[in-house]
């Protein structure tokens, strides 16, 4: 069994509205430094397969078909092999 945590983020070519109001309010609460903000999403669930090529299979397309918009998204995987209790 695996642990997959999935961080979808805009194309860097694509608009992100929230992390421009981000951005902006940073400058309002006077914080300097603070450029360039993006704000991504992070999904955590289980696959229950025995080996990590078909959990990756598995989380790319539920990604590709439910969790992203391709066009618009990208996303990036990361699988954890945990021990089943």
């Amino acid at each position: 069994m695996y642990k997959a945590k999935v961080i979808i983020k805009r194309k860097k070519s694509i608009l992100d509205p929230q992390g421009k109001a981000a951005g902006h309010g940073a400058v309002l609460l006077g914080f300097k430094n603070i450029t360039n903000v993006r704000i991504d999403k992070q999904v955590e669930f289980l696959v229950n397969v025995s080996d990590e090529e078909t959990a990756r299979q598995e989380v790319s397309e539920f990604c590709v078909k439910l969790l992203s918009n391709p066009t618009m998204e990208d996303f990036e995987i990361n699988l954890e092999k945990i021990d089943e209790a």
